[in-house]
């Protein structure tokens, strides 16, 4: 069934995982930490990288494993596929809403305290967990791979955690395991289980700004800037209209632009794409009053990163992704995979003015070729490739809409 009222766009922003979760309070009297069996202090697993996401393996009451986005803009673990929640067997469900980023409303969701977690060899149990009753976040039709939910804050805080994206591996162990960090110590703040940082940026309508910001691996943009002197966050002279995802409360929508330089730490990064919700969507609803807003993974994913959330601080070292350039898509559309083993693209929503919009796609639009080639022959992240590379570059676009066949010609334009 296709994903119509939640497409899902992380492409530039994971704004879908931004969450409020302001009525989950579980109060147990449990230890509240992943732990090791027979004085193991380290371990070290793999791990699979779409769209700068880190997608992990996580056993969830000795069945699965099942993938997980390993997110720190995430307290509890969140389990969005209700799918696997009847073979879980779980036997504390209780009901609450959640109040979450975007048009909508609160949901409802369950939550437990009964959950147990494995992750390599780490395991914690009575993990707090929010169960979504509906898949609003679509994540595997995002990904273009099964995605089960989100694991954040109770697995950084139990460890020191290193996120090597240049290797694709993930290595954590016990502050007693003794080893050296390196990398430059950038200071974290802990609010509501998740770590914020302060970084600078320059331009010439602002000046230098320091800006208070939530460290967040799990969303695909670079940064998304909400708030500034309790007011909307300025945008730049030049930006384009833009769709920047679903949150919990439905779709999000404002502006991309750039900024010439973001600094954190040492480390400057130029012409750096950064999004603009609405202010009513997102900044109104989110509770840390002095958060100018969230810096995600298409800036975090050019370091090899240390989470040492004890210590209060992330360490920095530059890989070979750190001189990439700062793309968007240029055909200005959402594209999102139904049917892992058909494997069917689908267009959500297109926006204003947009190459798509012009050469004649639209929403609901299946994507059956692709330059002659067919859909079936490309993996998500390969199609969504297709429309970010090549300024000017003619793409053909064969679609099936109501049954009929149609052949749309785009010319991908960089927009901002």
């Amino acid at each position: 069934m296709k994903c119509v009222a939640y497409t899902i766009k992380f492409i530039r922003v994971k704004s879908l995982l931004l969450l409020s979760i302001v009525a989950l309070t579980i109060n147990v009297g449990y230890a509240q930490n992943f732990e090791f069996s027979n004085n193991r202090k380290k371990d070290a697993i793999n791990m699979i990288l779409v769209k700068n996401l880190i997608i992990i393996p996580v056993l969830i009451n000795e069945k699965g494993p099942f993938n997980f986005i390993l997110d720190t803009g995430v307290g509890p673990m969140i389990i969005s596929d209700p799918s696997i929640t009847d073979s879980l067997k779980i036997k504390d469900l209780r009901t609450i809403k959640i109040a979450g980023l975007g048009k909508g409303n609160e949901i409802e969701a369950y939550v437990s305290s009964s959950i147990h977690a494995r992750v390599g060899k780490a395991s914690m149990d009575h993990v707090p967990t929010a169960l979504l009753k509906e898949d609003l976040f679509r994540l595997s039709s995002f990904v273009g791979m099964p995605v089960h939910g989100l694991l954040g804050y109770h697995f950084f805080k139990s460890f020191i955690v290193e996120l090597k994206y240049s290797a694709k591996r993930i290595i954590f162990y016990l502050p007693s395991h003794g080893k050296k960090i390196k990398g430059e110590r950038i200071p974290l703040e802990m609010i509501n289980d998740k770590p914020y940082t302060k970084i600078q940026i320059e331009s010439p309508e602002l000046g230098t700004l320091i800006l208070k910001v939530l460290v967040d691996n799990g969303a695909s943009h670079a940064i998304s800037l909400e708030i500034l002197n309790k007011n909307p966050f300025p945008l730049p002279p030049v930006s384009i209209l833009a769709n920047l995802g679903v949150g919990l409360g439905g779709p999000i929508s404002g502006h991309i632009g750039r900024l010439p330089s973001i600094k954190v730490g040492s480390f400057e990064l130029k012409n750096v794409l950064s999004s603009y919700p609405k202010y009513e969507e997102v900044a109104a609803k989110v509770l840390v009053n002095d958060r100018n807003g969230n810096l995600g993974a298409d800036i975090l994913s050019r370091f090899d990163i240390t989470m040492d959330y004890e210590d209060g601080a992330m360490y920095l070292r530059k890989n070979g992704n750190f001189k990439r350039p700062f793309q968007h898509d240029m055909a200005g559309m959402e594209i999102f995979m139904e049917d892992n083993q058909h494997k069917r693209f689908f267009i959500g929503r297109i926006e204003p003015n947009s190459p798509a919009e012009e050469g004649g796609l639209e929403a609901d639009d299946e994507i059956v070729y692709l330059n002659f080639v067919p859909a079936s022959n490309y993996s998500l992240t390969e199609m969504n490739k297709v429309f970010r590379d090549g300024d000017d570059k003619t793409v053909i676009v064969t679609i099936l809409r109501k049954g009929d066949l149609r052949i749309r010609v785009i010319k991908l334009k960089q927009r901002i």
